[in-house]
C-alpha cells in the first residue's frame, strides 16, 4: 500500500454490490503541505477536526462484511475536505471547533488549485471508477462525530443517519431496523443535515440515482480494533435487510 497515495482501496476484486466509502479516514498531511506540517498540535491532529476517528476501521470492516469494495482517503480533511464540493467555503478550513489552522490561514485560490489537483481531484475519480463498475452499485458513507463539540452539550446518539431530502429510501428504511435495536439512540439526520449540494454522496449518488446512505458513528464507541470490527459486523446485516426493504416496492 502506497503511503504517499491520495486514497487507498480495499478489495476492489470482490462482487458485492456495494462500495464503501471513508472520505476522512485519515489525518495525514502530505510532505507537500507545509513540509507536512499544518501548525497545529499534535493533540487537535488527532481530534475530529483532522479527521474521523475509528471511522475507517469500521469501513473496511463492513466492506469485509459485505464482500463489497472500500475506498479511504489519504489526507486530512483539514488539507482539503473530500466530502465537500469543489466551491464550497469550507473546503480548507481556516478554524474548526477552537483551533486556528496556521496553514490554511492564507491559502489563496492558487493553493486550493494545488491540493485540489493532487489529493481531492484523484479521490473523486477513483470513486467514480468503483462507483460505475455496476449498475446497481449501492454507496454506505462511513464517518464518525465527536461526542461534545467544545463549550456545547453532550451529544445522545450512538449513530446518526445522515441522508437527502432528494433520496431518503435506504436511509429511512435503515433508520427503522436502527430503532428496533434496544441498546442504542439513533438520530435521524444527526448530528448534522445529510443534504450537502456537492458533498461526495450527492457527487457519486444522488446525482446517478444511487440507493444510499451516510452512517455516523460516535467515536467514543469506535476507540479500538475491536470495536470498529464488531460495528462493521453489526452493520452488515442491517443494511443489507434495509437496502432488501427498498428494493421490495421498487
Amino acid at each position: 500500500m502506497n503511503d504517499d497515495a491520495p486514497f487507498h482501496i480495499l478489495g476492489a476484486e470482490r462482487p458485492g454490490r456495494w462500495l464503501i466509502t471513508c472520505d476522512h479516514a485519515s489525518n495525514r498531511v502530505p510532505e507537500f503541505i507545509n513540509g507536512g506540517d499544518l501548525g497545529i498540535a499534535p493533540e487537535d491532529m488527532n481530534r475530529h477536526i483532522a479527521w474521523d476517528p475509528g471511522a475507517a476501521g469500521v469501513a473496511v470492516a463492513l466492506a469485509e462484511a459485505l464482500n463489497s469494495p472500500c475506498i479511504l482517503s489519504n489526507f486530512s480533511r483539514l488539507v482539503i475536505d473530500p466530502n465537500r464540493g469543489a466551491d464550497d467555503p469550507t473546503l480548507v478550513m481556516k478554524f474548526y471547533d477552537g483551533t486556528v489552522i496556521p496553514a490554511n490561514r492564507h491559502a489563496d485560490s492558487a493553493e486550493v488549485e494545488r491540493r485540489m489537483a493532487a489529493l481531492y481531484r484523484p479521490y473523486h475519480a477513483a470513486y467514480a471508477r468503483l462507483a460505475a463498475e455496476r449498475r446497481d452499485r449501492v454507496i454506505c458513507a462511513v464517518h464518525s462525530f465527536t461526542p461534545q463539540l467544545r463549550g456545547r452539550p453532550k451529544r445522545p446518539w450512538h449513530i446518526g443517519v445522515l441522508h437527502s431530502h432528494l433520496d431518503s429510501r435506504l436511509s429511512l428504511a435503515l433508520l427503522d431496523l436502527l430503532r428496533r435495536e434496544a441498546d442504542l439512540v439513533s438520530g435521524d439526520n444527526e448530528p448534522y443535515d445529510g443534504h450537502l449540494p456537492g458533498d461526495a454522496i450527492d457527487q457519486h449518488a444522488l446525482r446517478q440515482g444511487r440507493h444510499n446512505t451516510l452512517i455516523e458513528l460516535r467515536n467514543d464507541l469506535i476507540a479500538d480494533d475491536a470495536a470498529q470490527r464488531a460495528w462493521g459486523r453489526r452493520l452488515a446485516p442491517l443494511l443489507s435487510a434495509a437496502l432488501a426493504e427498498c428494493e421490495k416496492t421498487e
